[in-house]
Order: C-alpha cells, then structure tokens, then sequence
C-alpha cells in the first residue's frame, strides 16, 4: 500500500538546525528516513540533539553553508562514500532582508540571493548524481513569492527559486525526479520571531484561517510530497499560508462589507 513511509530511503535537508527545518528532519526520521540534517553550525544544534540521541543513527548531521559550492561538493562525496543514494533534497535554507524598494542595496538583493536561490541550485547540480527515479525534490519559497511582498530582496529571491524550480522539475523529469515548491505563510519560527507586531497583526488580517501557521504544518507537506504518495505531481506549488496568497487582497474588501 502507497503511504507517507520512507524506510530506507535519505533524505538531505538544509537549514535543518532550527525551526522549520528541524520540524521536517524530525518528521521524516518519524517517518522512516535516514535524514542527512545540515546547517551552518559546526557542532550539531541542541535543537537535534535529543532527535538524534534518540533516533538510532536515523539522523546524522553535516555542517553546510548552501552558498559555498565546495562544501556541497564535499557533501556529495561524503554521501557517496557511505554507499547511500539521495532520495529526497529539501532546500529549506533561507534568510531574509527587509529592506523597502528605495532603501535596499544590490549587495542586500546579491546576498539574499546567494543563500535562497544559489544555493538551492547548488544542492540542486551536487545531489542529482546521486539521485535514481523516483527521487523527489521540495524547495521551500514563501508567500512572498506568489505576491507583491514587501521586503524587495527576499520576494526578488523567491520569484526566482519558483523558476528555478519549474526549470528543474522539467529538466528532471525524464530522469523520475520531480520538483516541487511550498510556499509557507507567517509560520511562528526564528525567521518570523523578528517581526514587528505590526506586521504580525496586519498579515493575520490577511490570512482567512486568521492565525499562524506551524512548522509541523509545513513540514506535514513537504513529508507528502517527498512521499510515494506525491508520484504524479511535480512542478506544483502549495502555499501552506492559511489562505493569504488565494484572495489577492480582496479579504479587505470583503470584510469591509461585512
């Protein structure tokens, strides 16, 4: 029978020290993966600590900067060394620069980039290698991505991942990998604990479900589509937003007329 299990199968998630990213290793190590958990840290994380006491060797930790090709190189070849293939690949890494459009810098836009962008299309190019049919691709985007968000380097670096995206789900395709996208609302996470909370109130006035979203919820899809369950999509992109990219700034107008 079809279903989430990933027994056997290695998983190498990005960014994975904290927050979303520790959500999802933990969810797929729940779920049977060998999860490869990176992030800039020499040392594993505390937040991976008790995960992989308890885990039984099921998750093991690299330290990986996503925007340094060599260490993406070096990755690869480790992997390889330990005789694993590459299963699944989520590029969950990311920062974000809240400057406004008049205020930001091209190297602002260029290290956004870097890190949200490049460096998915490194761990793109290394991994594939080790990849066979039937392996599965999820990069993390944001609503920022399907929308005219604010902080212009961070939306300028997630348009761009959804077309890195839809390249690699086409080019890799005829090899049986897909590639797909999610695209997280106001998850509470690190990333968004910096907000002010006049953000916080004015996003959740845009968010039909009216709250925030969890990590657990992001990573219950990226789980889905690194599953067997997900063999026919790629190429998709699911918002996991509570409805805030759906209504284009009617909600507004709507509860206006209420």
């Amino acid at each position: 029978m079809v279903s989430f299990q990933l027994d056997g199968r290695t998983v190498v998630v990005t960014g994975a020290g904290q927050g979303q990213g520790a959500a999802e290793a933990s969810m797929l190590v729940e779920a049977g993966a060998r999860v490869v958990a990176t992030d800039l840290a020499a040392d594993m994380p505390a937040g991976l600590g008790a995960l992989a006491s308890a885990s039984a060797g099921a998750l093991v930790y690299r330290q990986l900067d996503v925007a340094d090709a060599s260490g993406w190189t070096g990755l690869a070849d480790w992997v390889h060394a330990e005789g694993w293939q590459v299963d699944g690949l989520v590029n969950n890494a990311g920062i974000t620069q809240r400057s406004r459009l008049l205020d930001v810098t091209v190297a602002d836009v260029q290290r956004v980039y870097e890190v949200n962008v490049a460096g998915a299309l490194l761990g793109i190019q290394a991994l594939t290698p080790l990849m066979k049919s039937g392996a599965s691709i999820v990069n993390v985007g944001s609503v920022a991505g399907l929308t005219a968000h604010y902080p212009v380097a961070y939306t300028a670096s997630k348009w761009a991942l959804r077309g890195l995206s839809q390249v690699a789900a086409m080019e890799l395709g005829p090899r049986g990998i897909r590639v797909n996208t999610v695209h997280p609302g106001f998850i509470e996470a690190p990333m968004t604990a910096s907000a002010k909370p006049e953000f916080r109130e004015a996003t959740l006035a845009e968010t039909p479900q009216g709250r925030t979203g969890s990590v657990e919820e992001v990573a219950g899809v990226v789980l889905f589509l690194l599953s067997p369950l997900s063999a026919f999509v790629t190429g998709a992109e699911i918002p996991v937003d509570g409805g805030q990219s759906g209504h284009g700034g009617a909600k507004s107008v709507s509860d206006a007329l209420r």
